[in-house]
């Protein structure tokens, strides 16, 4: 560009010199006219050729920054289409699962439905079986409340049997001890006073009442007799049933009266029960009684052993009268 320019005033340079007068300096002027045109246009084109210089250079950088960006995008559909492709493969996989799932979740709903009805009629029966316990329970808490009504009134009479039965023993503890004051003078082997099966026992020994084989009482038997009745005309709520004991030795000499050891131990209880009725013992209160040699209070293997069941007992037995009474009521409340 610059080249042309200096050759064409180089060459308007020789015309000037060559050419003369006017014409030379016309043409000069026409020249430097030309040539500031041409300073102009070779600016101007400088000036364009920057621009598109400028313009190249920024359409290249541009270029370079779309081919970056191209490349990225590549990079990045690449990228994408690989997660894309991971994400179908999950989609699929999801669906599948969730087929599954379905598939399952009816099969399991059925299940549970058919778990749900069984649950529902073994509740229903639960709650039959619940109202059957209600009711049961209510008829027990009636029967409770009508035992312990009942057991309160059987508090209440054995409380009173209690008493009866404190009463009679109290009875029984101080007659065996009237008893045995009043014949405290006669005791020893001949004579003994004890309780048992809540009576009063007072036995008192052949030697003392009789002679051998006799059922005539001695003198000496006889007052210890008296005192006995002496003390039970002071009780009149004592029964007396007297007993005749023998030993096992067969009676040698039978009468017509008296046949053997029965007869004997039957004719000494009921000397001694006419003694006691003597001595003011109402006739009533008292049963004679023989038991003969059947209830020993000893073997019959010696004579002293013999000696101990030949014998009579007079068997001292409160009446229970009150006692019977509270007992019956016990009973004809337990039968209703």
């Amino acid at each position: 560009m610059k080249k042309p320019a200096s050759n064409l005033l180089t060459l308007a340079m020789a015309a000037a010199l060559v050419l003369p007068g006017c014409v030379a300096s016309k043409k000069y002027d026409d020249l430097k006219a030309r040539q500031a045109s041409t300073e102009q246009g070779k600016a101007e084109a400088e000036r364009q050729q920057r621009t598109a210089v400028a313009e190249l250079r920024k359409t290249t950088d541009e270029l370079t920054e779309m081919r970056l960006q191209n490349r990225r995008l590549t990079d990045d559909s690449t990228q994408t289409g690989n997660a894309l492709r991971r994400t179908r493969q999950l989609y699929t996989q999801l669906t599948d699962s969730y087929d599954k799932l379905l598939k399952n979740s009816d099969r399991e709903l059925a299940n549970k439905s058919s778990d749900y009805n069984k649950v529902a009629q073994d509740l229903a029966r639960r709650e039959a079986e619940l109202g059957q316990l209600d009711a049961g329970l209510r008829k027990s808490r009636a029967d409770i409340d009508k035992l312990n009504a009942d057991l309160k009134t059987r508090e209440a009479r054995l409380a009173e049997l209690e008493k009866a039965l404190a009463e009679k023993d109290k009875a029984v503890n101080d007659l065996r001890a009237s008893v045995a004051n009043a014949l405290r003078g006669f005791q020893g082997t001949d004579l003994q006073v004890k309780m048992k099966d809540g009576k009063v026992y007072v036995s008192l020994s052949e030697q003392l009442l009789f002679k051998t084989g006799s059922t005539k009482v001695d003198p000496k038997g006889q007052e210890a007799l008296k005192q006995l009745a002496t003390v039970l005309k002071t009780q009149p709520d004592v029964n007396v049933v007297v007993e005749g004991h023998t030993d096992n030795v067969a009676f040698s000499r039978p009468t017509a009266a008296m046949q053997d050891n029965w007869d004997l131990s039957v004719l000494r209880a009921t000397e001694i029960a006419r003694l006691l009725t003597t001595g003011g013992v109402q006739p009533d209160r008292v049963t004679a009684s023989g038991r003969s040699q059947y209830v020993p209070v000893a073997q019959n293997d010696s004579p002293a052993n013999k000696a101990l069941n030949r014998r009579t007992e007079i068997i001292l037995t409160p009446k229970l009268n009150e006692l019977f009474k509270i007992l019956d009521s016990n009973s004809a409340a337990t039968g209703k």
